[in-house]
């Protein structure tokens, strides 16, 4: 990836990067991005001297078709590991035990801690599973980063990348062997949490929205879905209103018929009985 890849990456992107220093030249580290759009895992590795082990969704692997088979071709072939979200638990368990593998073997490990892309730009709540339950077990520093303007690269729905330059900000790595063995401290591990959010936070420069950004999709999902119902029955009341009004004037042209008729059959009448009387 680095090299076919990555190098097309920089060179037609050109992203810039503040903090590279920040990133150990060796041993286990873990990289705790935002998340704003699905290049952010191309981007970042690209920038990287070292192989950055992200875990990603089970469906990227499991797709079917040709196109299936390439996708997940290429995510084994970068060394990435299928998480099933499937489970009551969803992703949380099995990202830990994949992180921690990836930790063990000193490498770098990277995780979203918001658990999915954010859908409006916003820096959303944390999640207090896999990243901060990797770092107490391991003893791992924690490496904040700052992904800039790679949500404005390929917005929703568009096919065509925007040639422009994203940013990539690396922070200092946070120390947190302070809790190692309280890894099931769920007050801890919210802690942690917070605290490598507000350092993505001052990196990124991005509004901080307190709660899981998969609750704010599923927000943002219903007042789409309540939008096109309202619109919808706007249209038929629409539609109505002008089926009644096309009925009303209907009506009214034949009752103006109707009175004509009777009209001029009345003045017929008056006509033939006014020639009999002379």
């Amino acid at each position: 990836m680095k090299f076919s890849i990555g190098g097309s990456l920089k060179l037609a992107f050109r992203p810039w990067v503040e903090g590279l220093e920040n990133i150990p030249a060796e041993g286990p580290a873990i990289l705790a991005s935002n998340h704003l759009s699905f290049s952010d895992s191309f981007f970042l590795p690209a920038v990287l001297d070292r192989k950055v082990t992200f875990i990603a969704k089970a469906e990227y692997f499991t797709s079917p078709g040709i196109k299936g088979k390439l996708t997940a071709a290429f995510f084994k072939g970068v060394g990435q590991l299928p998480v099933d979200r499937s489970g009551a638990r969803g992703a949380g368990e099995a990202a830990i035990k994949s992180g921690i593998e990836v930790i063990e073997r000193g490498e770098l490990f990277g995780i979203y801690p918001e658990g999915t892309r954010s859908p409006d730009g916003r820096l959303y709540r944390g999640k207090p599973g896999g990243l901060a339950r990797v770092a107490l077990a391991t003893g791992a520093p924690v490496i904040p980063v700052a992904m800039i303007d790679t949500e404005k690269i390929q917005p929703p729905g568009k096919v065509i990348p925007k040639l422009m330059r994203p940013g990539i900000r690396i922070g200092k790595p946070l120390d947190f062997s302070r809790y190692h063995g309280m890894e099931h401290d769920r007050f801890i591990l919210r802690s942690v949490t917070d605290e490598v959010m507000y350092e993505i936070m001052k990196l990124s420069g991005q509004e901080y929205v307190d709660v899981y950004a998969t609750a704010a999709k599923r927000q943002i999902a219903d007042a789409e879905k309540a939008a096109k119902e309202a619109e919808k029955a706007a249209k038929a009341v629409k539609e109505a209103a002008a089926a009644q009004d096309a009925q009303d004037a209907k009506d009214s042209k034949d009752a103006k018929d109707a009175k004509d008729s009777k009209d001029a059959g009345t003045t017929d009448t008056g006509t033939t009985e006014r020639d009999g009387a002379h």
